[in-house]
């Protein structure tokens, strides 16, 4: 696989920090084409981080360097140039696979995580918004998480970069039988888990960065094309319901989810032609509020 897939790698940093935590300490580098980095953008804003986790958007483009900062918005505190030097920043001796989003300790200059699932649930633990993962829902939210992860978040990577026809295949029919799956809980039902006045779950975050981007780049990048999520009804306005929650609009990126996938993967898209469509708009109306 080419430096652009985000197929999920153990993750080689993995300390937790527990909250409160000193405004300022921690800061994340994220790439906003990126679902596992933009799940953590989500949490941040829904748990009133903003002022005091620090946020670096790296470059959505990526060669055999890895990622890169961008010149408009270098590193605030250790002038990196490359992601991969706060890796070795870290440790010295760390050859592996450099990886977004990252949680940087500012005061220790280290690394203190880099998995995505463990960092979304210490922002939740810090924040002062409503709990994503409460305790009474946790078994189902497990439950549901690793279906979505395996099929669908995965799913299309697996399918996308898959070596031989049935590979493909067995990963394509996979992952749209979740997503015919998810059509049918969301139907009578406005989050994935828990009631309505629950409000959404890590659960629904956690699939809405693989749905904002299905129609936009895996249908054509990754050959996921029995269908959209334009043509499923109920998951079509669970995106845009999401879409619409306070502050979320605003972590979402297409023009660089598209970028990094059609100019980072040549073996995909050899020409490094960026489709110019589809016409999406995530602000209609969503119809969802009568759900339970």
């Amino acid at each position: 696989m080419s430096g652009g897939a985000f197929v999920r790698r153990e993750s080689a940093f993995r300390e937790q920090v527990a909250g409160p935590v000193e405004p300022g300490r921690y800061h994340l580098y994220v790439s906003l084409a990126c679902p596992w980095a933009h799940r953590t953008l989500i949490v941040r804003q829904v748990q009133g981080l903003a002022a005091a986790v620090g946020v670096t958007v790296l470059d959505p483009l990526r060669d055999e360097r890895g990622w890169r900062f961008l010149p408009d918005t270098p590193d605030p505190h250790e002038g990196f140039r490359l992601l991969a030097e706060a890796y070795t920043a870290t440790d010295p001796a760390y050859d592996g696979r450099v990886t977004v989003p990252v949680l940087w300790d500012t005061r220790e200059r280290r690394i203190v995580n880099n998995e995505s699932a463990e960092i979304i649930r210490m922002l939740n633990a810090w924040g002062s918004g409503p709990d994503l993962y409460p305790v009474a829902l946790r078994d189902e939210i497990d439950a549901v998480n690793e279906r979505i992860y395996t099929t669908v978040n995965n799913g299309v990577y697996r399918a996308g970069f898959a070596a031989t026809q049935a590979a493909y295949e067995e990963a394509f029919d996979t992952l749209f039988a979740s997503l015919d799956w998810l059509e049918e809980r969301l139907s009578g039902r406005r989050w994935l888990v828990g009631s309505a006045a629950d409000g959404p779950t890590e659960a629904d975050w956690r699939l809405f960065t693989t749905l904002i981007r299905f129609d936009a780049v895996y249908v054509t990048h990754f050959r996921c094309n029995l269908r959209r999520i334009a043509d499923y009804p109920a998951l079509a306005g669970y995106t845009r319901d999401l879409f619409q929650q306070p502050g979320i609009a605003a972590t979402v990126d297409i023009d660089h989810c598209k970028r990094h996938s059609f100019l980072t993967h040549p073996q995909l898209n050899p020409s490094g032609n960026v489709p110019k469509g589809p016409e999406l708009d995530f602000t209609a109306p969503h119809g969802r509020e009568r759900l339970a």
